[in-house]
């Protein structure tokens, strides 16, 4: 009732006011009024502004949020800074362990201006200072700034800045830096906004980091269970190989080497290399001393190396190579190699994470490849225990029956006249005499294992003999007669070996073969190395040339070489006398 009173007198008032037009509002008062209605639809507006751009932060959190792959992550954080602030040009700029720029993520220039520029930033100038002390920076015009250190031909003019650092578990982890502001200058509450994005934009780096890190464990742990499954697989698989090729794709490099011990103590030899150059970099050996490789060896720790080192870690190869990490290989405690994992110049250095990966990866391929390497032991003494039985059966049996086969015929033919029956039995018993011989050379095979002295020359004649017999047809038949491995040693086992090999190459290469045969015999204070093949025969313009090595080593030897086809059969006789000074 009361309220309904006053309205009625308000508006009597305020039309007596109306009729009388002499009534107005004295001027002061009117002013302020005007002036706080300003003041309050100003403070309005900034309060619209700044919910706007609370919401606009709360969605670009979101945005960067939901990313997971940190090449993702980065870019949309700098694509965000920039529609949030509204400046033309934004970059972030990740710190490396050295001061200065590992990624450099840009938004805003053109691919094409990007390439006119060349080089991205190294970290130098202003950014560098945002790097040396991480605090916000903001700055009306870039080149009045003494830190500033100017832009490069191509580089696009920008003027206002600001800069905020990126901070990942205390940690700097990089810069974000935006730069000509579409309308005015970057004020106070766009380096706050920015300061808040950094904090949000840091944890989903941290997560998405995490997230990566987490995908190569699992990655890596794949792929040691796979080796681990192929080395105690009954499969003959080559073990460094297995491991350089993992290798090559879990760590992302450009180069994976694995240097083992050579014969020489004081020098590694690269058994494997996988990726680029590979071809040039497997067999090449190197001195371990005053290497970077022999402080992995002496310490049994894993390293990791920069670019400017990385290409001398073994030896000068003739590529260059990148950020690098050298990797020992232990099993037992003993240090079997070295794994040497190289990316390509200007590539992404490896980190502590990778090199730790590495290493595990690295330790449980090598005592999986250990262990399969005593399981290849067992199994080639159980083929040693089988292969002496069987020499131990043919010696005790199969020759036995031979020679008394032998001795019997031997008997009969003095007992009947010469004529075609006598010269039957007469060639039979010549064929179980070589026969006889070519079994004591397979007893002798069988019974006579490798073993850590130096092959005596049966041993390395036989191993000729049967890598040659992989492209005959074949196999060659091989006879010993005499003490060969008494007789020969030295220089002239070396040679009797290569002529071995000449003659055989020389069947393979020209003679087109069906059977071949080879004799090493001692008589007579010489060693004659005859071969016997029954192929197209000699000619003059194709084996000629390939015999004269043999012709030179007798020569050199005092001794003599001679080659001739005689029905169907070509003989090619070697010999040089033995105990002489050098042999």
């Amino acid at each position: 009732m009361l309220q309904h009173l006053r309205c009625a007198r308000m508006c009597g008032a305020l039309d007596g006011m109306q009729q009388n037009d002499a009534l107005t509002f004295p001027d002061a008062p009117r002013g302020e009024l005007d002036r706080v209605l300003s003041e309050l639809v100003s403070v309005a507006g900034d309060v619209l502004a700044t919910q706007g751009r609370l919401r606009a932060l709360l969605r670009a959190s979101q945005a960067i949020t939901q990313q997971l792959e940190l090449p993702l992550v980065l870019r949309k954080i700098v694509e965000v800074a920039v529609e949030l602030v509204g400046a033309e040009y934004g970059a972030l700029g990740v710190v490396d362990a050295h001061g200065g720029l590992e990624q450099f993520i840009h938004v805003g220039m053109t691919k094409e201006d990007a390439e006119k520029i060349g080089r991205l930033p190294e970290g130098h100038g202003l950014l560098g200072a945002l790097i040396d002390d991480p605090r916000p920076i903001r700055l009306l015009d870039i080149s009045t700034d003494p830190r500033s250190s100017g832009f490069p031909p191509e580089h696009p003019a920008m003027d206002t800045f600001l800069g905020v650092p990126v901070r990942v578990r205390n940690e700097v982890y990089g810069n974000l830096y935006l730069s000509n502001r579409k309308v005015g200058e970057f004020t106070a509450d766009d380096e706050e906004l920015m300061t808040a994005l950094a904090a949000t934009a840091g944890i989903a780096i941290d997560n998405a980091r995490l997230f990566a890190e987490t995908k190569r464990r699992q990655a890596w742990s794949a792929a040691s269970a796979e080796i681990t499954a192929a080395f105690v697989s009954d499969e003959d698989n080559d073990a460094a190989v297995l491991i350089a090729s993992a290798v090559l794709t879990l760590a992302e490099a450009a180069l994976v080497r694995i240097a083992l011990p050579s014969q020489d103590p004081t020098r590694l030899i690269i058994s494997v290399a996988r990726g680029i150059g590979e071809d040039v970099e497997e067999g090449r050996s190197f001195p371990v001393i005053g290497s970077l490789v022999e402080t992995v060896l002496e310490s049994r720790q894993p390293r990791l190396i920069g670019e400017p080192e990385a290409t001398a870690i073994a030896g000068g190869n003739t590529h260059q190579v990148g950020p690098t990490m050298a990797v020992p290989m232990l099993a037992h405690g003993d240090v079997l190699g070295v794994m040497i994992v190289s990316r390509l110049p200007g590539g992404f250095p490896f980190t502590a994470t990778d090199m730790e990966m590495a290493a595990d990866f690295a330790g449980r391929a090598t005592v999986a490849m250990a262990l399969s390497d005593g399981r290849a032991d067992r199994q080639r003494m159980v083929l040693l225990e089988d292969r002496g039985r069987i020499a131990r059966d043919l010696h005790d049996h199969v020759i036995q029956q031979l020679f008394g086969t032998g001795l019997e015929l031997q008997s009969v033919l003095g007992t009947i006249v010469p004529g075609p029956a006598a010269e039957r039995i007469d060639r039979a018993i010549s064929e179980i005499d070589k026969a006889i011989a070519q079994i004591r050379v397979a007893i002798f095979t069988l019974s006579s294992g490798k073993s850590s002295k130096e092959d005596t020359l049966r041993h390395r004649v036989i191993d000729v003999v049967n890598e040659a017999s992989r492209s005959l047809s074949e196999s060659p038949r091989l006879e010993f007669s005499g003490p060969v491995d008494i007789a020969v040693s030295g220089t002239l086992a070396d040679d009797v070996v290569a002529v071995v090999r000449e003659a055989l190459t020389n069947v393979v290469k020209h003679a087109s073969a069906s059977t071949v045969s080879v004799s090493v015999a001692v008589a007579d204070g010489a060693v004659v190395v005859t071969t016997v093949d029954d192929g197209v025969g000699l000619t003059m313009s194709g084996r000629r040339s390939g015999l004269a090595n043999l012709d030179s080593r007798a020569d050199a030897r005092g001794g003599s070489f001679d080659i001739g086809t005689i029905d169907g059969k070509t003989n090619a006789v070697w010999s040089a006398p033995y105990g002489t000074a050098g042999a």
